[in-house]
């Protein structure tokens, strides 16, 4: 049967607060608000705005999404402590390599106008390239400049590359997952390991939300396919950052969190695996 809650310590009263304690003891938000495809400016501060309302405090975003800044400037003018909310970022391809990605990782931060990065990640696994640019992290970790470090698009096949060379393992991997793209494998591989799995492009930007499954199940919880498609991942224990810039679509995501699906729908989402991928496939990367 599908648990009630496979993200540790969540709980549906807890709502979007809910936090997944990772394997260095730093806990992490299980929704939060992607900004991938935000244009820099007003589009991002408002978005990270609205989601500030909505009650999210996981933020996401990269150097090559070049909007740093301004989720840094909306952050720092909502006036909250800096310990609520959660900010990750990631160094880009060009950037990546030992010293490089120490240069790239100051300039992320000075962009954020934050004195410590909640959560470092590696974009991608840059052949040649991904395990200098792991030790730098595990340099900045240890100067305290990221309180966890993490990777993106590894594969089964790159984190065990990883693991046999590493002095701290990452926490988080950062994926494309959802029900149509469902890494059993690798979701199992990250479980075993303690590595959290989370999710980027949870609703497939867009291009599934009409399937008969998702319409089904949305109908009988009185939720929406994009709720239905996010819950499924919580279910499994995955952290979920869909991206929005509307204020209605930022609080509808959230709801996700006010329902549970059935272990017979959970089992239905499961088979959907239709392999779709909506950006660059990782498995080339050797």
């Amino acid at each position: 049967m599908a648990p009630k809650s496979a993200v540790q310590g969540f709980s549906l009263a807890e709502g979007i607060r809910s936090r997944v304690r990772l394997r260095d003891g730093v806990a992490m938000p299980v929704l939060g608000l992607g900004t991938w495809k935000l244009s820099a400016g007003r589009s991002t501060r408002e978005a990270v705005g609205h989601a500030l309302d909505a009650g999210y405090r996981l933020f996401d975003t990269a150097k090559l999404y070049a909007n740093e800044a301004d989720v840094g400037a909306a952050l720092s003018a909502s006036g909250l402590p800096r310990e609520e909310y959660f900010v990750t970022t990631k160094v880009w391809n060009d950037d990546q390599g030992y010293e490089t990605t120490l240069r790239a990782f100051e300039r992320s931060r000075r962009a954020l106008g934050l004195d410590q990065v909640d959560l470092y990640l590696i974009h991608w696994p840059v052949p040649g390239k991904r395990l200098d640019t792991w030790r730098a992290l595990e340099k900045l970790h240890r100067d305290g400049l990221c309180r966890s470090i993490g990777v993106s698009n590894f594969t089964v096949d790159h984190l065990k590359e990883l693991f046999g060379s590493c002095s701290v393992r990452p926490t988080v991997n950062q994926v494309e997952f959802n029900p149509f793209l469902f890494q059993h494998e690798l979701l199992e591989f990250c479980r075993k390991s303690e590595v959290q799995l989370e999710a980027y492009a949870p609703l497939t930007r867009g291009q599934q939300l009409a399937h008969p499954l998702l319409v089904k199940a949305a109908t009988a919880h009185g939720a929406t396919p994009a709720q239905v498609m996010l819950r499924w991942g919580l279910q499994h224990g995955v952290v979920e950052i869909p991206k929005s810039s509307r204020a209605d679509r930022i609080l509808e995501n959230a709801g996700a969190l006010g329902f549970e699906l059935s272990a017979e729908e959970m089992g239905d989402l499961d088979q959907l695996g239709l392999g779709l991928r909506t950006t660059w496939d990782p498995t080339g990367l050797a």
